[in-house]
């Protein structure tokens, strides 16, 4: 395993006390006092490249100390810092203030306060460095500096090259001194920017340093120049722009408030933008994966729609723009396939299976179909449709034809060469799939969540048939998903545990270990309902409900492990899911106590639900222990919130069909809950809800609300597309 991400998921520790900024693909990893130290994992990085390595404030020699550091944006941060006092114990009356902006770059501006009397001499400098490293040596620790780099020096800047086979990457610090600002004053030499500051008394000096950046011989245009206040930069009139027309919740429970307000600003600094496409995708998660991914992506925009639709229609755009064409087993590229993840590092070679896009995944594929039929039900245009629809054609190809690899009807996986990951799903570590007793599972695997995946992909498509009056597809989608389904209750079944298996493995054998992948069963709707009480008992049984939220692994496994990575812990996003299926089958009971103890770990979080936290009991430590290297912000642990609001309030669309489920189930700490501006089908809507009262109002025309939960198997299930 020497390869970038043959252990997927697990980033590496970015350090106690880290600050990331976040922008599009560019983010930032600095200390609590702003500095970039050398060495480790912080710095600059654009397009999966550390630009800046170093980025060092000094006054007179000393290091600054942190006083406090305020945001009031994903991409911007204030550092205020002081220097420390004399060995005499006399106080320095100089307060240095920075302000950061990321975004295609960074610009930093620089103020020296003087809270005294009297003038304040000092020298400031600024030590500057760039490695220009990818993504994947950093986050190893292995940096090899490798290619070839230059360095100049100009009256005001710092000029950084590198070349590394046919790529460039460059980095120009430019230093922009304040009105009144003496040029003279101002020295730069290599590696060094150095100030001769001379502070009024109770006066400020003022310097901006920009930071920006060149790939393959384009510049990338700094998103905070400074011929425009930040305010009015693209970056800053996104955000108002996706938060201002964000639907808005209304409720006692400030926990909610608070953690939807953070999921919103948070999806909305994951959002990639491509202007050349003019698509909007959402990125993995901060700071090791500001790409496109297509599991991660997909089940976001997913649990994301009551936000903002347009979400998922330029994730789907984004990914079947890169959907296989050929066969590579190299990048594991198979025609139809939709993608794991997208780098644009300086070295291809690190990247999972040596390319830029990566195919190794098995879930991705049926989740395209899924969210597209999705999008459908909330109003999704017509043309939209049919543009994305033989993208969805060519993914249920692809699960026919390569998914399932030797014909038994499930989609397996088994990585095509050493340079792969060795766990395709979601729980991508290498020990992520095993037995109750602990033995890791062999390859080829069919996983339990990606059969219910496939099983509702084909009964979106035969939806998506059945809107455009197609009975023969709708037929042959509703067919090949009953036959799946009883398949899957066959074989996956666990008479003597009253469980589904986590897989099938190679040699077709159950993996019997009780883990939350069953959730996801319920979710999809290919559980049988007689099995759905004994799915249900499990996953809220002590094993593995913590008073958090629900294990990844039960504890009474052999793998199980409270602290690691899949085998124990708590996702946010996996329990959204089991939220999802557990109110799908009518277990609303069971479904609010999951939904309340994940709000209760936002509330222990700030409102920022992480990644992952640990597994440890809710009895046991009287808030959830945090996870040491979990990515945050994350997109589907901030969509998760958005997610469970809506299993809450029981709402469903069909719009094609004139019709929207609305079954409210909500706790008494959501009593009296309001949700304004939710978008649906070009129109916002609002629903107040007051004890036992329900008012909805804004709903398209033609539309009829009913109040009943949405059937548990799916109408085109129970009603022939023939009849």
């Amino acid at each position: 395993m020497t390869t970038g991400w043959t252990f997927a998921g697990e980033p590496s520790v970015v350090g106690p006390g880290g600050v990331t900024l976040v922008e599009g693909s560019t983010f930032c990893l600095c200390d609590r006092t702003g500095d970039i130290e050398p060495g480790g994992t912080q710095g600059l990085f654009v397009q999966d490249t550390r630009v800046v390595s170093r980025w060092q404030l000094r006054l007179d020699d000393e290091p600054l100390q942190p006083l406090t550091m305020l945001t009031n944006a994903p991409y911007r941060a204030s550092f205020l810092c002081r220097v420390k006092p004399t060995a005499s114990g006399g106080e320095r009356a100089l307060l240095v203030r920075r302000d950061r902006f990321v975004g295609n770059g960074m610009r930093e501006d620089i103020s020296v306060v003087n809270l005294r009397g009297e003038t304040s001499q000092c020298e400031l400098t600024l030590t500057v460095d760039c490695d220009f490293a990818d993504l994947f040596e950093v986050k190893e620790g292995r940096v090899r500096g490798r290619g070839e780099r230059t360095t100049a020096c100009h009256d005001t800047a710092l000029e950084y090259t590198y070349s590394w086979r046919e790529r460039t990457r460059a980095c120009r610090v430019t230093v922009e001194l304040g009105e009144d600002g003496d040029p003279t004053t101002l020295h730069v030499l290599p590696g060094l920017v150095v100030f001769r500051v001379l502070v009024p008394p109770r006066g400020t000096w003022r310097a901006s340093v920009l930071a920006t950046t060149g790939v393959d011989g384009r510049a990338l245009h700094l998103q905070f120049p400074l011929d425009r206040p930040v305010e009015d930069a693209a970056p800053a009139t996104r955000l108002v722009e996706w938060v201002e027309r964000a639907p808005r919740v209304l409720v006692r429970d400030r926990s909610l408030v608070h953690a939807w307000d953070r999921s919103r600003a948070d999806l909305g600094s994951l959002r990639i933008h491509d202007s050349e496409c003019g698509t909007t995708a959402v990125a993995a998660g901060a700071p090791w994966f500001m790409t496109l991914f297509g599991r991660d992506s997909l089940l976001t925009s997913y649990m994301a729609l009551p936000l903002d639709p347009s979400l998922a229609v330029g994730t789907l755009r984004t990914l079947a723009s890169h959907q296989g064409r050929q066969v590579d087993p190299r990048s594991e590229e198979e025609p139809g396939r939709i993608l794991h993840e997208v780098r644009a590092g300086v070295d291809a070679e690190l990247a999972l299976g040596g390319s830029n896009v990566y195919y190794g995944t098995a879930d991705a594929t049926p989740l395209f179909v899924v969210l597209l039929g999705e999008l459908r039900r909330w109003g999704l245009a017509e043309q939209d449709v049919a543009d994305l629809l033989p993208h969805a054609d060519r993914a249920l190809e692809w699960i026919e034809r390569y998914g399932d690899r030797d014909g038994d009807g499930f989609v397996e996986y088994q990585r095509a060469t050493d340079r792969g990951l060795v766990n395709q799903g979601w729980k991508d570590s290498w020990d992520g799939i095993n037995f109750a007793d602990g033995r890791i599972a062999e390859p080829p695997i069919a996983l339990a969540e990606v059969q219910g995946y496939v099983y509702a992909a084909y009964l979106a498509r035969a939806y998506l048939a059945q809107q455009q009056d197609d009975r023969d597809t709708a037929e042959h989608y509703v067919h090949r998903a009953r036959r799946l389904r009883k398949e899957f209750n066959e074989k996956f079944w666990l008479p003597d545990r009253g469980w589904y298996a986590v897989a099938l493995d190679r040699n077709k054998r159950p993996v019997d270990a009780l883990t939350s992948n069953i959730g996801h069963c319920l979710w999809s709707g290919i559980v049988d309902p007689d099995r759905a009480t004994a799915v249900a008992e499990r996953l809220l049984s002590p094993e593995m409900f913590t008073g958090w939220g629900v294990r990844t692994l039960a504890s009474t496994m052999g793998a199980y492990n409270p602290m690691s990575y899949h085998n124990g812990s708590v996702w946010p996003h996996d329990n959204a899911l089991v939220a999802s299926g557990l109110m799908r089958y009518g277990f609303t009971e069971q479904a609010q106590r999951v939904a309340c103890g994940i709000l209760d770990a936002a509330a222990a979080f700030d409102g920022r639900l992480p990644e992952l936290f640990c597994g440890f009991d809710r009895d046991e430590y009287p808030a959830p222990v945090p996870y040491p290297t979990s990515c945050s912000p994350q997109a589907w642990a901030a969509a998760t919130p958005i997610q469970l609001l809506r299993v809450l309030l029981g709402f469903t669309p069909d719009i094609p069909n004139g019709r929207v489920w609305l079954n409210p189930a909500l706790p008494p700490r959501l009593a009296d809950l309001s949700l304004l501006g939710l978008p649906l089908a070009g129109t916002r809507v609002d629903i107040r809800v007051r004890g036992g009262e329900v008012e909805v109002s804004g709903l398209p025309e033609g539309v009829e609300l009913i109040r009943a939960p949405r059937p548990v198997i799916s109408p085109i299930l129970t009603h022939s597309p023939r009849s």
